[in-house]
C-alpha cells in the first residue's frame, strides 16, 4: 500500500478520471437507455403476466361457479327425470293391477255363470231322469196293482180320499 501512495501520479489520475467520465457519459448515452428500457419492458411484462394470471384466476372461478351451476341443474333435471320415471312406473303398476283385477273379476263371473248353467243343466237332467224313473216305477206298480180288480178299486178309493184332503 505504501508503494501506491508513494508512486501516486497526478497525470495518471487525471487521465483515469477523464476516461472514467467519458466511460460514464458513453454508458449513459448508449447503454443506460437500452438497459433501462429493457428493465422497464421486463417490469411491464411481469406486471402484464401478473394481471393475466389474476384475470385467469377470476375466469377460472367464474368457470368453476358456472360448472357448479350446470352440475346443479343437471342433478335437478336428473332428479326430476327419476321422479317422473317412478311416477310412470307406479302408474303402470297400478294400471296393471286394476286391469288384472278387472280380468280376474270377469273370469270369476264367467266361471260362476258357467257353473250356474252347468248346475241348471245337471238339475234339469236329474229331474228328467227322476221323472222317467218315477214313471217307470209308477208304471210297474200300477201294472202290478191294476192286474187285480180288487186292488184297482182300493187304489181309486184311496186316490179319491187323497184328492179330497188336499
Amino acid at each position: 500500500m505504501d508503494k501506491l501512495i508513494n508512486d501516486f501520479s497526478y497525470g495518471l489520475f487525471f487521465w483515469q478520471a477523464i476516461i472514467l467520465v467519458i466511460l460514464i457519459v458513453l454508458l449513459a448515452k448508449f447503454a443506460w437507455k437500452p438497459i433501462l428500457a429493457a428493465l422497464a419492458a421486463r417490469e411491464e411484462g411481469i406486471s402484464n403476466a401478473l394481471l393475466a394470471a389474476e384475470n385467469a384466476k377470476k375466469e377460472m372461478q367464474n368457470l368453476k361457479s358456472d360448472n357448479e351451476k350446470l352440475l346443479a341443474e343437471a342433478r335437478a333435471e336428473r332428479d326430476a327425470m327419476i321422479k317422473e320415471a317412478r311416477e310412470i312406473k307406479e302408474k303402470m303398476i297400478a294400471d296393471a293391477k286394476s286391469e288384472a283385477q278387472a280380468q280376474g273379476e270377469k273370469m270369476i263371473e264367467s266361471a260362476k255363470a258357467s257353473i250356474e248353467s252347468e248346475k241348471n243343466a245337471a238339475m234339469a237332467e236329474l229331474k228328467n231322469q227322476v221323472s222317467s224313473l218315477s214313471l217307470e216305477i209308477a208304471e210297474t206298480l200300477l201294472k202290478g196293482e191294476l192286474s187285480n180288480k180288487e186292488a184297482q178299486t182300493k187304489l181309486v178309493e184311496k186316490m179319491l180320499g187323497d184328492a179330497k184332503l188336499n
